[in-house]
């Protein structure tokens, strides 16, 4: 009987060690600039011991829209990239999405992880 519910008991401990963990370092608030395009720069951490760093690719999400982001340089878990705002829009709703493989019995195995939502706020100068 044991035996039966032991991998149930062990099933939050396996989702757990592959939990990614998301770190805005972007301000809250920025200024409007003339070509409407705002930097952000996120860093991700990961428990999941199979993660095939080399194979992460980093994207913005506004809306239905997807951005790409660019490695910092001399940084390996750090991306950076343009959101763009239309004109006299104040505020900006985004997320991160990477789309990255992991080791599996036999090849790789396509995974993704998505950040929680973000604000923008855009001041006038």
């Amino acid at each position: 009987m044991l035996k039966r519910f032991l991998p149930t008991l062990f099933a939050p401990l396996l989702l757990a060690g592959c939990t990614s963990t998301f770190t805005n370092l972007t301000p809250l608030h920025q200024t409007r600039n003339p070509n409407n395009l705002y930097p952000v720069e996120v860093a991700m951490d990961s428990r999941q011991q199979t993660l095939r760093w080399d194979t992460i690719h980093p994207q913005i999400v506004v809306g239905n829209d997807f951005y790409p982001m660019r490695p910092t340089t001399l940084m390996t878990n750090r991306w950076e990239g343009l959101v763009p705002a239309t004109p006299g829009t104040s505020l900006v709703h985004y997320r991160y999405k990477f789309d990255f493989n992991y080791n599996a019995l036999g090849k790789p195995k396509p995974d993704s992880a998505l950040s929680p939502e973000y604000t923008l706020h855009i001041a006038e100068p």
